[in-house]
């Protein structure tokens, strides 16, 4: 084999690798500030697949735009007096119609801080995202309680495994 035969394999490998480059995108609102370290904990471990371009917004700042770029959508949100944070409500208000005429259907996951339920704000979530069509990746991780080290964990290896998924295809 000559030397420069040797060479062209890798370069078709480099141009194939960066088209197999995925997406994940992390919606999040914090109103106490515990939903934004969930947040960045998922985003943590989203980063340990390096084919992963992870972003992560505010609720507030993303919209169909975002979602259209994305391979998978993780929601990081609190529950509410039992429902769907209004924040998170307002984004997939948002979002709903123009993701709906794009024909987004992307999978998603959701991660829900909660004092002692959080299935209201899961049962919400998963009605609004059924009509987008949105499919699950994963189940809901309902994290009750005070932000701690194990909440981190938690998030951290969602994160991981909804990008891994991403990256195998398997989503």
């Amino acid at each position: 084999m000559t030397p420069g035969l040797c060479c062209v394999p890798i370069v078709l490998l480099s141009t194939i690798d960066e088209t197999l480059m995925k997406s994940l995108l992390i919606v999040y609102h914090s109103q106490s500030g515990t939903c934004a370290q969930l947040a960045s904990a998922a985003r943590r471990g989203a980063q340990q697949e390096s084919d992963i371009e992870t972003t992560l917004l505010r609720a507030w700042d993303a919209g169909t735009t975002e979602l259209a770029a994305a391979d998978g959508v993780l929601l990081v949100m609190a529950e509410n007096s039992g429902a769907l944070c209004g924040t998170m409500k307002d984004f997939l208000d948002r979002t709903f119609y123009p993701a709906i005429a794009r024909g987004l259907v992307l999978p998603y996951s959701l991660l829900i801080s909660a004092g002692n339920d959080g299935r209201g704000a899961q049962r919400q979530a998963e009605r609004i995202l059924s009509g987008y069509p949105f499919v699950p990746a994963a189940e809901p991780l309902i994290l009750r309680g005070e932000f701690s080290a194990a909440h981190e964990v938690a998030s951290a290896e969602l994160g991981e495994a909804f990008a891994t998924g991403l990256l195998m295809g398997i989503f």
